[in-house]
């Protein structure tokens, strides 16, 4: 992580900080044609380029939560559409353990979405 990088993270206050780290350290080790960049002022992460999911703070909740940049292909309870036609939002509660396998039943299910040509990468 370049240290730029790392003034998102750092500059969040407990317990969102250590959410967002556990999050990045999951995404980083799930696929080594993962990258991860900042956009938008927002930590990117990136398969073979094409970013695939942001991580952000709710500015009404002030809690964390993953943005799914082609969430319209995948389908899961905890997923939010809101207004949005291509994305999809999954909230974190940062005082409650992560739902891990969830989070990992997701983004597999993403990095398949680049793999398997549904979305191209």
């Amino acid at each position: 992580m370049k240290p730029n990088d790392e003034a998102f993270y750092l500059n969040q206050a407990e317990p969102n900080r250590s959410c967002l780290l556990a999050i990045r350290s999951m995404i980083i080790k799930m696929n080594s044609n993962i990258s991860e960049t900042k956009k938008y002022g927002m930590p990117c992460f990136c398969f073979k380029k094409k970013a695939f999911c942001y991580l952000w703070i709710d500015k009404k909740t002030n809690e964390p939560y993953i943005l799914f940049v082609d969430g319209k292909h995948i389908e899961h309870t905890k997923l939010e559409a809101g207004n949005r036609s291509k994305m999809k939002i999954f909230r974190l509660d940062p005082n409650k353990d992560l739902p891990m396998k969830t989070l990992e039943s997701l983004f597999f299910k993403t990095i398949r979405l680049y793999t398997s040509g549904t979305v191209k990468s």
